[in-house]
């Protein structure tokens, strides 16, 4: 549902201010703590970008790099 609101807000779908809402007031789950298995690297770096990007959202470009 998240990416959904996402390309929703991306492409400038109708309610605009309505899936912009949405979208930052959409609590997102911690990553959990990695066990260092090898094939399981790709997923747990996925999992923290999106934290990082979905908990970083509207925040400004010097709190994002502290």
């Amino acid at each position: 549902m998240q990416a959904q609101l996402q390309v929703l807000a991306e492409r400038g779908v109708g309610g605009e201010a309505i899936i912009a809402s949405a979208v930052t007031n959409t609590e997102v789950a911690r990553p959990q703590v990695f066990d260092e298995t090898s094939s399981k690297i790709s997923g747990f770096m996925m999992v923290c970008r999106l934290y990082i990007r979905m908990k970083m959202r509207g925040v400004a470009v010097e709190e994002q790099i502290q």
